[in-house]
């Protein structure tokens, strides 16, 4: 339907383009044809020849101007033929002004117009611009139509008695023909442009000719009584005026029938457009997302209800918050009136207008504080997991630690004990006294360490559920190095009797035997144990041997839980003397040995 549409308006502009061309020709030859007479129904006497001639450039001017339209440097040359044709014929009717200011004034309006045909004056935002040519051209018709008038009436009065013209006929026509043709020239603008629209301005100037034409038809009417002797002079001017003033009366009462329908029209039109903005309204206010509509220049124009839930402004919404760029969007902190923020998801898009360019903004936040709050939920929970998991990693590198000590170092005394009570009893008559009491003594020793390692693992597992509290007091370190000690001739002490440790005692004695027993079994005599008080208030107690010292390799892991084929002493050692509040380390002698040191807090002296 539209291309039909386009093509019939396609149409109408090419043929109106050519009765504007032929217009062009028709004025040109009228003032060629005049140029050098008076006129064609004897003119006033002493008119210049000046008004005619000026038809000439007019009527090319208005013949340029229908040339179809191009560009480059011959559209540039026809555009100012015609407007140089234009602007000669205005200045030729100037000539006539001093002794015709009719006939020059319309001249000079009609030569301004070709000249101004294609030129527009702004007006405001969304209004048609005011094309220049069409002021002035009403100007020249109206002219050229009231110095027809009389030449109409003529016929009306007696004979000798006729109304003087201000204006030839030929210039009247030329003129009138002029306008026309200029008003075709633009079918797309000036007042043809409304004939494809509908309201109360269209209809008025869809009325403009024949109010126009109707005293003029009146005037033709009465001329056509007159002169074919119908009716007399005033009979035949009467019948005129009242088909004149019947034809006013009807195409008034056509006006207010056209501006009833266009009123209720504009009516219907509101109500559409309340009822759309109501609904508008409504699904903005329904909707569960947070909305918030700004203009070109980031200032608010509406929010819906769910905004100002989500926000908590319910009065003054002021600036708009900060909000992604247009185009983007993802989570966002929103703030709320009471200084807190709630986690969205926020999107920002641009409304564009015909153009493209963004005529406002619509911002849209949903809120996400309860997939936060399950997300931070589901984050504890993996974290529980990965403590859980590491809590059962660790639990199952013990089980094999303790699985590998009891095949190892568990089942070595076990076997020698066996071993050494089967020949007791195998050979018990035949071996003499005092090998059985070697082998007796052997059988007791492996017991004592089989019974020691039990007991370590007991600590172990006591150490490892958090069953182990210590209860400091304070502990005289020479007595408790002598007593573990014991007649042991391979230890010495080298301890002052006034030093003591705030400690449990039960605990420091058993760091100083397995310290003291390590250095025994895996170092060399001689073993020292010597302590002395140090700046801050701390203890250090020392046990060192004269051994090779420990390997480099097993330094990482020497207070490790389990050490192959040496027991849990040292990790035990660690964790008593860690549960004290104190700390151990290990150096290396000088010039060979092994030292382990452990740092105690001081008692009071």
């Amino acid at each position: 339907m539209g291309g039909y549409v386009h093509i019939a308006a396609r149409g109408v502009g090419r043929l109106s383009r050519l009765i504007a061309g032929s217009a062009g020709v028709t004025v040109t030859v009228l003032g060629v044809l005049n140029t050098h007479t008076s006129d064609l129904t004897a003119p006033p006497e002493g008119l210049p020849p000046a008004p005619a001639f000026a038809l000439v450039p007019a009527g090319l001017a208005l013949l340029l101007q229908v040339v179809p339209l191009t560009t480059g440097v011959a559209g540039r040359l026809r555009a100012g033929a015609a407007a140089g044709f234009a602007l000669a014929a205005a200045i030729l009717g100037c000539l006539a002004l001093d002794r015709h200011p009719a006939v020059a004034v319309a001249t000079l309006l009609s030569g301004l117009a070709l000249a101004c045909l294609d030129l527009r004056l702004p007006r405001r935002v969304g209004a048609v611009p005011v094309r220049v040519a069409d002021p002035l051209l009403l100007g020249a018709a109206t002219i050229a139509l009231v110095a027809l008038v009389p030449r109409l009436f003529a016929a009306t009065f007696p004979s000798g008695q006729e109304p003087a013209g201000v204006m030839p006929l030929y210039l009247a026509v030329g003129l009138l023909t002029l306008t026309a043709g200029a008003i075709l020239a633009r079918p797309e603008a000036g007042p043809l442009r409304t004939l494809d629209q509908s309201g109360p301005r269209t209809a008025v100037r869809r009325l403009a000719p024949a109010l126009i034409a109707a005293p003029l038809i009146a005037a033709l009417v009465s001329a056509f009584a007159v002169r074919t002797g119908l009716s007399r002079p005033a009979a035949a001017v009467s019948t005129g005026a009242i088909l004149a003033a019947l034809a006013l009366l009807g195409l008034l009462a056509f006006l207010v029938r056209t501006l009833d329908v266009a009123d209720r029209r504009q009516r219907r039109l509101v109500a559409e457009l309340r009822d759309r903005q109501d609904f508008a309204d409504t699904l903005l206010q329904s909707m569960n997302e947070a909305v918030m509509v700004l203009d070109a220049n980031y200032r608010v124009i509406d929010v819906n209800r769910r905004w100002r839930e989500l926000t908590g402004q319910h009065d003054d919404l002021g600036e708009p918050p900060p909000l992604p760029p247009p185009g983007s969007g993802g989570d966002w902190l929103l703030p709320r009136a009471d200084g807190t923020a709630v986690p969205v998801l926020a999107t920002m898009a641009a409304i564009p207008d015909a153009a493209g360019a963004p005529r406002g903004y619509v911002a849209t936040c949903v809120d996400i504080a309860s997939r936060k709050e399950a997300e931070e939920a589901l984050s504890e929970h993996a974290a529980e997991l990965e403590r859980g998991n590491a809590d059962l990693a660790a639990a199952l590198a013990f089980k094999n630690d303790l699985t590998s000590m009891l095949t190892h170092d568990v089942a070595q005394p076990i076997s020698s004990i066996a071993s050494l009570a089967e020949l007791l009893c195998a050979d018990w008559a035949d071996l003499p006294d005092d090998i059985r009491l070697e082998l007796a003594q052997k059988i007791d020793k492996n017991t004592r360490r089989l019974i020691k390692m039990m007991n370590d693992l007991q600590l172990l597992f006591r150490l490892d559920t958090g069953a182990v509290t210590a209860r400091r007091v304070p502990v005289p370190l020479h007595e408790l190095a002598r007593s573990v000690a014991g007649a042991d001739g391979q230890v010495e002490i080298a301890i002052d009797e006034d030093v003591a440790a705030l400690a449990d005692r039960g605990h420091l004695a058993v760091v100083v035997e397995n310290l003291v027993k390590n250095a025994v079994t895996h170092g060399a005599a001689p073993v020292v144990v010597s302590a002395g008080r140090q700046p801050g208030g701390t203890v250090l107690l020392v046990v060192q041997d004269s051994g090779a010292g420990i390997p480099e390799d097993v330094l990482p892991s020497l207070f490790g839980r389990f050490i192959r084929g040496a027991g849990l002493g040292l990790f035990i050692v660690r964790q008593l003397v860690e549960a004290n509040g104190g700390s151990v380390r290990y150096e290396h002698a000088s010039p060979r040995g092994a030292r382990l040191l452990v740092t105690l807090e001081a008692a009071p002296r």
